[in-house]
């Protein structure tokens, strides 16, 4: 065993014996109500994850009827309606779908900044998690990666991600 190995070791033991209180959520979509809001723009990566995020609440347990789409144009529309979803409180969670892939410009960033940030602060002004599904990519191979190939599909760990924060909080509210 490696000096690192043995250093590792040390520290997972140590940490088991540390007696704290833990919430954890669970990964169970039961009776959760949850939109998707979904970017038009580059529609071809961006139906992989709706496709994606259907499939791990279905196989959370969640029933279909449960989830509503909502398209918009493009990514950074996504915010505004997310806001007006959220502010509803008909939703257990939102989860923003859409691809931006780097061009020339820094146009690609401006909108992956905008729309992370304005999540975030959707989420604290609501209480209602908003996770952030918008792959960003260098390279449209690379975000077909991201959309369900190699690198497994964003809309699918989105919706996970999803579930886990609406149960953690459910446990909290206890």
């Amino acid at each position: 065993m490696s000096k690192i190995e043995k250093i590792i070791l040390t520290f997972a033991q140590n940490f088991k014996h540390i007696d704290m209180k833990e919430i954890e959520g669970k990964l169970s979509a039961k009776g959760l109500k949850v939109a998707l809001v979904a970017s038009r723009f580059n529609s071809f990566l961006v139906e992989q994850l709706v496709k994606g995020a259907a499939d791990a609440f279905t196989r959370l347990g969640g029933e279909e009827k449960n989830l509503t789409l909502v398209r918009v144009p493009g990514a950074y529309e996504i915010p505004v309606t997310a806001k007006r979803l959220a502010a509803t409180k008909k939703f257990d969670a939102i989860i923003g779908l859409g691809a931006v892939v780097q061009g020339a410009t820094a146009h690609a960033s401006l909108i992956t900044e905008t729309t992370a940030r304005a999540f975030t602060e959707i989420a604290l002004e609501t209480g209602v998690p908003v996770t952030d599904g918008v792959v960003t990519a260098e390279t449209l191979e690379q975000a077909v990666e991201r959309c369900g190939t190699k690198q497994g599909n964003k809309g699918f760990s989105v919706m996970q991600a999803a579930i886990e924060t609406v149960n953690v909080m459910a446990k909290i509210r206890k």
